[in-house]
């Protein structure tokens, strides 16, 4: 299997206060990995990193084969990694349509735009129904959607989701849970998972790094780690 994505030994500090700590790992083509942790364990700090949104100190990240640390969030973006940041972020006074449009800002191919609008609509059909509705206006869950939808619209290789269910009604996460395995299956988008819903990213994901204070504490296919004693105890709150 093909490797989209390795950090190798990455250090990472805010100030004089290390975020990462020698942080070593990887995500295949095709595959969704989670990244678990309590918060302030590092988790979105790799996020950062990887767009470019944070300068690493040390270590190395590639990306596709190409050395990417250093390089520009824009040019990142254009390499076809796209990221949702944490706390739903829209343009709360543009319409879904304009929002899902500015997704596809490094893009030219009207036809291509078109196409990719008509999937993510399909993928999302609370946003087909509030196409024309203000952004700001809409539940936290559809609020969800859209900035998922808005990502997508990149056409990126590489999905980087921080903390989706964070702050969204229980039915919709599972909504929101089912579109991140779709994308995902169906539009073959390898997928790097930042939860803490534990049992949620485990779940649908193939791999997981477990994360404490800026190191990888754990890591393995994530339906071993579902039931693994030391994930259960420090991530899951004890039993299943």
């Amino acid at each position: 299997m093909n490797q989209i994505l390795k950090f190798v030994d990455v250090e990472l500090y805010y100030d004089h206060v290390y975020a990462l700590k020698g942080v070593s790992l990887e995500v295949n083509e095709g595959e969704t990995v989670a990244l678990i942790g309590a918060n302030g364990a590092g988790k979105s700090s790799i996020l950062r990193a990887i767009t470019g949104l944070r300068k690493i100190r040390s270590g190395e990240i590639h990306y596709g084969g190409k050395r990417i640390d250093g390089a520009a969030p824009d040019e990142i973006v254009k390499m076809g990694i796209a990221m949702v940041p944490e706390g739903r972020r829209v343009f709360p006074y543009m319409t879904v349509r304009d929002n899902l449009l500015m997704g596809a800002f490094t893009r030219t191919g009207k036809s291509e735009i078109a196409a990719s609008l008509e999937m993510v609509l399909g993928r999302f059909p609370r946003l087909k129904e509030r196409y024309t509705q203000a952004a700001g206006t809409m539940s936290g869950g559809e609020q969800q959607m859209l900035v998922i939808g808005r990502a997508l619209m990149a056409k990126p290789r590489l999905l980087l989701l921080d903390e989706p269910s964070l702050g969204v009604a229980p039915k919709l996460v599972q909504d929101i849970a089912r579109s991140i395995v779709a994308i995902n299956r169906d539009e073959k988008v390898s997928v790097l998972l930042v939860e803490q819903n534990s049992r949620m990213a485990l779940r649908i994901s193939q791999r997981a790094y477990a994360l404490t204070t800026g190191s990888v504490a754990l890591s393995g296919n994530s339906a071993e780690l579902l039931t693994d004693d030391r994930v259960k105890r420090l991530y899951l709150g004890g039993e299943i």
